[in-house]
């Protein structure tokens, strides 16, 4: 039986890596700011799969709370053998806006936390020959649309980095590069989607499952579903002047 810790564990994609974790026999521990909402979530992941759900609270914009889930992640007596790095949000604001507060809660949440948590997860799961680490970055890695474009994209090649300092040690590096998933995520970023077709989103469920899987097999960039593979190719290998236009085009869509 095997440990994963997830951050943001409690709502959208993290809510759906620990539902897709304990039906599988998996203990957790899960990683979020709202107490009284990690209680719930657990108690509810109990009684349904009789997993052991461990809480830890923590903002992840904080570097002591930081400190207190890489201990965790490195606590030998308690050994954690699947991270998944998901706790981050949208952005709707602008790199011109004078909001600098927000641009850089993002990179301390999805930089910076992602940074040393999968330090140290890396350097416990290394020691003991075996792990998993998933860190979820985006399809909008290869395109140019402000910060948050910039923040998945450093995720991406950080966890191949990472991935090839952990190469051949038993411990696998997967990003997760979704599209555009079906969570309260782009409602909370006030980011417009009813122009938006439904064939384009992905239901959390089946991303998590993919994921899991291209973990499972040791892939490094994991983009679930056909469609999005097939759109991931294109923005990843398109020509550099029609992903620029195609990110203008997108930053005008949210005026």
């Amino acid at each position: 039986m095997a440990t994963a810790l997830v951050t943001g564990g409690t709502s959208g994609i993290g809510a759906a890596f620990a539902r897709a974790l304990a039906a599988r026999g998996d203990d957790l521990v899960l990683v979020a700011r709202d107490q009284e909402r990690l209680a719930t979530v657990a108690a509810e992941l109990v009684a349904a799969h009789g997993v052991a759900v461990e809480t830890l609270p923590a903002d992840l914009a904080v570097h002591a709370d930081v400190v207190k889930v890489a201990a965790r992640l490195e606590d030998a007596a308690r050994p954690i053998d699947m991270l998944v790095n998901n706790a981050g949000f949208g952005m709707h604001n602008r790199l011109l806006s004078t909001d600098i507060e927000l641009h850089e809660r993002a990179i301390d949440v999805m930089c910076k936390a992602v940074l040393v948590l999968g330090g140290a997860a890396g350097r416990a799961m290394k020691a003991r020959g075996h792990g998993w680490i998933i860190n979820v970055s985006s399809v909008s890695s290869w395109i140019s649309q402000g910060n948050y474009s910039a923040i998945k994209a450093w995720v991406r090649v950080y966890s191949e980095s990472l991935a090839n300092e952990l190469y051949g040690t038993g411990v696998t590096v997967t990003a997760l590069c979704p599209g555009w998933v079906r969570t309260e995520f782009h409602e909370r970023a006030r980011i417009k989607t009813e122009s938006l077709p439904s064939w384009i989103w992905i239901d959390p469920d089946t991303l998590v499952a993919e994921a899991l899987q291209d973990a499972d097999r040791g892939k490094t960039i994991s983009i679930p579903t056909r469609l999005w593979k097939f759109l991931g190719f294109l923005v990843a290998k398109g020509p550099l002047w029609a992903m620029r236009l195609v990110s203008r085009k997108l930053t005008k869509s949210r005026d």
